[in-house]
């Protein structure tokens, strides 16, 4: 809006016909008087007014964090235990080559997918173990599916549980090494595999 183009608009050339105070053209409101800018880049109003800015944001907070910014492990204890679930996904991005042998279970390793699901359902067994902050949940189920694309393996993973904190992270966890397994299992014919595109993909609670 016309308030905030006058507080952080870049101080310009005056255009022609515009008025000037020593070669700078500063846009103006009626009531606001005009400054000489403190720099090249922004009145001097901008810097004397965003601490109120600031204070007048909601600003989200790390639940990690205490007051005093130390890593801490998040109090659950209040929270009633609730049927909680999330899905994740990912991808293995491969050759054709490699995905015509992981199809024909030609690959050096063996079965690649059976291991690499049995890899994801114990890892998420283990995220408390791997990620440090993470609550020890006790978990329902894990469910690892993978699609088979023309380059690619798409990997999905759902987790439950009845807890009093969110599975998303052992959803993740198991998408992650289910990926990191396929790329052990098919790296001797395929050293130019990519690991990409994890993220949560569904969390609910009930």
């Amino acid at each position: 809006d016309g308030l905030n183009a006058a507080y952080t608009a870049p101080w310009l050339a005056a255009p022609a016909g515009r008025g000037t105070r020593g070669g700078f053209w500063a846009p103006h409101l009626p009531g606001l008087p005009l400054q000489r800018p403190a720099t090249m880049h922004e009145p001097r109003s901008t810097s004397r007014d965003r601490a109120a800015i600031f204070a007048a944001m909601s600003v989200p907070t790390f639940s990690h964090l205490d007051a005093d910014g130390t890593a801490r492990m998040v109090d659950v204890g209040h929270k009633p235990d609730q049927r909680r679930a999330a899905s994740a996904e990912g991808f293995v991005r491969c050759l054709p080559a490699t995905i015509t042998a992981l199809r024909e279970q030609a690959l050096p390793k063996g079965d690649v997918l059976t291991v690499a699901k049995i890899a994801g359902i114990q890892a998420a067994k283990r995220t408390d173990a791997l990620i440090p902050l993470c609550h020890s949940l006790p978990l329902d189920a894990v469910e690892i599916v993978f699609e088979i694309e023309s380059t690619a393996v798409r990997i999905v993973a759902e987790a439950r549980t009845t807890s009093k904190t969110g599975v998303e992270m052992e959803a993740l966890t198991a998408v992650s090494v289910a990926a990191l397994t396929i790329y052990d299992m098919c790296k001797a014919i395929d050293k130019g595999m990519v690991i990409d595109g994890i993220r949560v993909t569904k969390k609910v609670k009930t």
